[in-house]
């Protein structure tokens, strides 16, 4: 299984995929330079835990490779960066 993660803006999402198959999404929305992420699905016949973190941790590092900020309104999302300190800086800061 070689898993990559793919922004979709024409769907607004975030994509684990393996090859064609989409394991998990990352929904969100757009404001100007700061990403809103609205809600987090993985797959629930993918069989493997850790599938969420990938993708959040691939998504957070396109943001910031980006220059962007996050809002992180999904609780996965808001959840996984309170685990994750070193992605804290991403957060807007009237978002801290």
């Amino acid at each position: 299984m070689e898993l990559t993660v793919r922004d979709n803006p024409e769907a607004g999402r975030y994509e684990l995929l393996d090859g064609d198959r989409v394991f998990a999404v990352a929904a969100y929305e757009r404001r100007g330079d700061t990403v809103v992420f609205t809600h987090t699905e993985v797959d629930p016949d993918a069989g493997k835990s850790g599938l969420g973190s990938t993708l959040v941790r691939g998504a957070l590092d396109d943001v910031r490779a980006r220059g962007e900020k996050v809002i992180p309104r999904c609780p996965f999302v808001r959840g996984w960066i309170e685990r994750h300190p070193e992605y804290a800086d991403l957060v807007a800061d009237d978002e801290r």
